[in-house]
């Protein structure tokens, strides 16, 4: 058995990833969550509640802040792959909250690191490490590896510290380490405070009377948007190569938040511009204006295709939360006797 630690778990890609390595029967998954108050595991409820996986999904407590904690679990799991998606993630949040993005997102993954070199010594273990496309930032489209990084907030300056790191351990210490520059991947699981959740859920509540307007930030930011299923796959990919390498897995193609606002309301038969209203509060400090990747090394050394594109993307979220809205409209109208 092949056993995977994926920080993050709980979160959109985390609850993706798990489930792809559940769906090979040689994987056992180890899911890494922080403590808390209250429990957030929705999007892996029904993996934690389906008896095929009991034997093979475990979940631990541990935190990226914690250096302790970190060495105790890899060296009690002893893992032969280690994903680390956990991240404070919201760019907009990065300005408000940058030394706990910091921490997090740089010293966690260099945290991570050290821990998972020590397990090296004793046993063969394969890294991965969620770089990000904000890294690029202010780079001219399209960007790939030899693109010039440009990272325009806190978020985008800790992942490409934690980008760096990873290159380092692979070259000083001869770690089996990759770097995946992600480019936006987006899902029904996206967090509902990220702008294609916000624009999706907000249009289907619209719809269905729940609300009257959306609120956002700059419609004219553009992103290359993909299907969080698809990118985990990548993911994985990357550590079954025989030696480590870093990889742009991205879609090629850019599309304006005004273009998902004219689909996803498109879909609805509403016309967005009666329901939209900007507001400065959204936008950031410093912006980056146009992300656009070039994944022809992961498509041509991996073989990695998307199997979603951008509309069937924007489709999918729809048809999602408008189910929830009609959830939440049966809700309202429901009076008991």
């Amino acid at each position: 058995m092949k056993h995977a630690l994926i920080t993050g778990v709980t979160g959109q890609d985390g609850s993706y990833l798990a489930e792809f390595l559940l769906s090979k029967p040689e994987y056992v998954v180890h899911g890494m969550v922080r403590r808390s108050s209250t429990l957030n595991r929705s999007r892996i409820d029904h993996i934690t509640a389906n008896p095929e996986f009991r034997e093979r999904f475990h979940l631990h407590y541990s935190d990226l802040s914690d250096a302790s904690s970190l060495a105790t679990l890899i060296d009690q799991i002893r893992p032969d792959e280690v994903y680390n998606l956990g991240a404070q993630s919201h760019v907009r949040v990065s300005f408000d909250q940058p030394l706990y993005t910091a921490d997090v997102v740089g010293l966690g993954t260099l945290r991570l690191l050290e821990a998972v070199r020590m397990l090296a010594r004793t046993k063969p273990v394969r890294f991965y490490q969620a770089s990000s496309s904000e890294m690029f930032g202010a780079a001219p489209p399209p960007q790939s590896l030899e693109t010039p990084f440009h990272p325009r907030s806190p978020y985008a300056c800790a992942k490409l510290y934690a980008h760096w790191q990873t290159i380092n351990y692979r070259e000083a210490y001869g770690l089996y380490a990759c770097s995946g520059v992600l480019f936006n991947h987006e899902s029904p699981r996206r967090g509902e405070s990220f702008v294609t959740r916000k624009i999706t859920l907000g249009a289907s509540r619209i719809k269905l009377g729940l609300q009257r307007k959306l609120v956002l930030g700059n419609l004219d930011a553009c992103r290359d948007w993909g299907f969080a299923g698809d990118y985990v796959k990548a993911m994985w990919l990357m550590l079954q190569q025989d030696q480590p390498d870093d990889y742009v897995v991205a879609m090629g193609e850019t599309h304006s938040v005004r273009e998902f606002l004219e689909l996803a309301f498109g879909q609805l038969d509403l016309d967005w511009r009666n329901f939209v209203e900007f507001d400065a509060r959204y936008t950031r400090p410093s912006e980056v204006d146009v992300l656009l990747g070039d994944p022809t090394k992961a498509r041509e050394k991996l073989g990695w295709r998307p199997e979603v594109d951008f509309p069937g993307l924007v489709r999918m979220m729809v048809e999602h939360d408008l189910e929830l809205a009609r959830r939440e409209r049966h809700s309202l109208d429901y009076q008991p006797a």
